[in-house]
């Protein structure tokens, strides 16, 4: 069967972190359009892709959601390296999910490469009677640590897209100003993927299936 045309410039290579409850960023980012997804919760992780553009060029996101599952995080850091971008997502209505940021900030910076784009995401923002998190302090915790940051909403989809975009604009922004290495197995990039005969893309990710009943 023949094959539709890689029409992408570059792969992108995003995990999502952080302790939240409910609906992960990356649900209602997939369920806005079509996505490829792996069945959920095999070990602990979720993948899906998504192409969109950043100063006219094509980029295919390839997410990897760690389900923010305590059981799973040793597992799941396993998934950081190579990371061109990481989400990290806390609950604005749960303080003890923003108290946990500093732990998974420093598995970022630990596992990652020193140029990963980190963006802090603060979920449910419809819930602004419920706010356990002020707006001014998270945006305290990301300046001085360096991240981008903004407030989202899985269930509205209010941010969401913005926050997988914002990120993807950083990390062109560091290829264009030759601060990341293509040629480093690390940065989380992939440029020019091309399909060899058979029409697959040898540069996929094969997500671990074990376990799975779908």
């Amino acid at each position: 069967m023949a094959t539709a045309p890689y029409n992408y410039s570059y792969i992108f290579k995003y995990i999502i972190i952080g302790k939240y409850h409910g609906l992960s960023p990356l649900h209602i980012f997939a369920a806005r359009k079509p996505f490829m997804a792996d069945c959920p919760h095999t070990i602990g992780v979720e993948f899906g892709t998504r192409i969109i553009e950043v100063s006219g060029q094509k980029i295919k996101l390839q997410i990897w959601d760690t389900a923010g599952q305590e059981r799973f995080r040793a597992v799941t850091r396993s998934y950081y390296r190579g990371a061109a971008g990481a989400l990290m997502v806390y609950d604005i209505t749960r303080r003890s999910t923003y108290n946990h940021l500093s732990s998974w900030l420093t598995d970022a910076r630990n596992l990652t490469n020193p140029n990963t784009v980190i963006i802090l995401i603060g979920n449910k923002a419809d819930l602004e009677a419920q706010r356990d998190v002020t707006y001014e302090e998270a945006k305290q915790f990301a300046e001085e640590n360096g991240l981008l940051f903004l407030e989202a909403s899985a269930k509205t989809g209010e941010n969401v897209e913005d926050a997988f975009l914002e990120a993807a604009k950083k990390i062109y922004q560091n290829i264009q100003d030759g601060s990341l290495d293509l040629n480093a197995a690390e940065s989380g990039v992939q440029h020019k993927p091309s399909a060899p005969q058979g029409g697959r893309l040898t540069s996929e990710p094969q997500p671990q299936r074990e376990g799975c009943g779908c």
